[in-house]
């Protein structure tokens, strides 16, 4: 009688090989995913109404932000709300005005001196005159402004200030500090509000997800019972879930960059206008690459955030 072969995988059958803990690991987030993405598609209208609140209240606090930023800049720009004139006395010697604008150039807490001769500033005067002050400028004989000293400070231009008006050769100075400090607190306050109402609003989006995840959760509480019961973890039942808020979180996230880009497009034309009949070439900013991917990343940890709080205190229900 022949012996039976005993060899394993003589017949040719090979056994699976298991899977391993790291790639079922991988399989069950990828599965999440798709399966999160699915109930979004699946559900159109209700995901439209839950994307749209929560990009609405990510773009008004984002929206004043970038407000302030192009206020800021702005004001960075009108170099001239810094600049400090310095009027000399009259009758001072051209050799003496020259020593003391290079003198000042020499200053650290001087950027630039620019001077303007008395006939540099008439020639001005009589070119941004009209009608009677036009005739009553080109009937003077003699020539009654100064030599002034504009200096651009390199610091704080109210101690500089101070400095030039003490020189011997100082009649008075003039610069527009209280313009640019109030500036300063205008955009202090408008940079609180914007924290208070990203803080608000952000609140409002962690609500919606979470009040859509629990309405997920309730729909699959038969499902999720079957789940228990088999013995999956929470970490396994929550996932799904975690996947749901952080895609309504990245899709709103995306839909209030497109919204601010919008309104940045409907504004830049006529801002542009406006900003050249002041001669001025300023021009809108927006979003730059870095914060857009900044506030993808927010806003998907907002919506993250939600259905975990959500989902966490449904397991704990259920597991009491």
């Amino acid at each position: 009688m022949a012996k039976p072969n005993a060899r394993p995988g003589a017949a040719g059958a090979t056994a699976a090989k298991p899977r391993s803990a790291v790639a079922a690991w991988f399989d069950h987030h990828l599965q999440s995913l798709v399966a999160s993405l699915g109930r979004m598609l699946r559900k159109p209208w209700a995901t439209l109404l839950t994307v749209g609140v929560m990009a609405v209240a990510l773009a008004l606090p984002l929206g004043l932000w970038l407000v302030l930023e192009n206020v800021a800049r702005l004001g960075g720009t009108v170099e001239q709300s810094r600049e400090v004139a310095v009027f000399l006395k009259q009758g001072i010697d051209p050799a003496r005005v020259d020593t003391l604008a290079t003198t000042l150039r020499a200053r650290a807490d001087v950027a630039s001196v620019t001077l303007r001769t008395p006939e540099q500033g008439l020639a001005s005067l009589r070119e941004a005159s009209t009608g009677v002050y036009a005739d009553a400028i080109a009937a003077v004989d003699e020539n009654p402004l100064p030599h002034v000293l504009v200096v651009r400070p390199r610091g704080d231009e109210r101690t500089l200030a101070d400095a030039l008006q003490a020189l011997p050769e100082t009649d008075f100075v003039q610069h527009d500090a209280i313009w640019r400090d109030r500036l300063d607190r205008w955009l202090g306050f408008g940079a609180r509000l914007a924290w208070v109402l990203a803080a608000l609003l952000g609140l409002g989006a962690l609500l919606v997800v979470g009040n859509t995840v629990r309405l997920d959760i309730q729909s699959r509480r038969e499902e999720i019972a079957v789940l228990q019961s088999l013995g999956a973890t929470d970490g396994f039942i929550r996932r799904p879930f975690l996947y749901l808020g952080a895609a309504y979180g990245l899709t709103a996230g995306a839909l209030a960059l497109g919204l601010l880009t919008a309104a940045e497009f409907a504004l830049r034309q006529p801002l542009r206008a406006l900003a050249e009949s002041y001669g001025s070439r300023f021009a809108l900013g927006g979003v730059d690459p870095l914060q857009a991917g900044l506030v993808l990343v927010v806003a998907a940890a907002l919506g993250w955030l939600g259905a975990g709080v959500v989902t966490g205190h449904f397991l704990r229900q259920t597991r009491a």
